[in-house]
C-alpha cells in the first residue's frame, strides 16, 4: 500500500519551534517531490513548502518563507519540515502528499496522508 504518514504535531506557544515528519510507506521517495500541505478550519488547504526530487530545489509560500525549512533524508525515506517561530496562524491540520512544482507554488498530487495536526497558542 503506498502511502504517506506524518507525525510530530503538537501544541506549542507562539514563538516555539515543531519538527514534523512524512514517512513513505511501500515506495521510495527518491523519485518523487514532496510537499507539505496545511488545512485551518474553515479555510482551503495550501500548499507549505516542497521539495524536488531530481535537484533538491524547495518552494516556500510567503506566510512561512523565512521560518520553515524543508529537508528530505532519502535514507530513511523521509522528509521533514522544521517549523520555528511558529505564530498562531500557523495553526492547522498538515499533511505531505506527492507534489509538482510550479513558478507559482507547489501542488499535491497523491498518496496524501492522514495529517498531523499543529496548534499554536498560549
Amino acid at each position: 500500500q503506498v502511502q504517506l504518514v506524518e507525525s510530530g504535531g503538537g501544541l506549542v506557544q507562539p514563538g516555539g519551534s515543531l519538527r514534523l515528519s512524512c514517512v513513505a510507506s511501500g515506495f521510495t521517495l527518491d523519485y518523487y517531490t514532496i510537499g507539505w500541505f496545511r488545512q485551518a478550519p474553515g479555510k482551503e488547504r495550501e500548499g507549505v513548502s516542497c521539495i524536488s526530487s531530481s535537484d533538491g530545489s524547495t518552494y516556500y509560500s510567503d506566510s512561512v518563507k523565512g521560518r520553515l525549512t524543508i529537508s528530505r533524508d532519502n535514507a530513511k525515506n523521509t522528509v521533514y519540515l522544521q517549523m520555528n517561530s511558529l505564530k498562531p496562524e500557523d495553526t492547522a491540520v498538515y499533511y505531505c502528499a506527492t507534489a509538482v512544482i510550479h513558478p507559482w507554488g507547489c501542488n499535491g498530487l497523491g498518496a496524501w496522508g492522514q495529517g498531523t495536526l499543529v496548534t499554536v497558542s498560549s
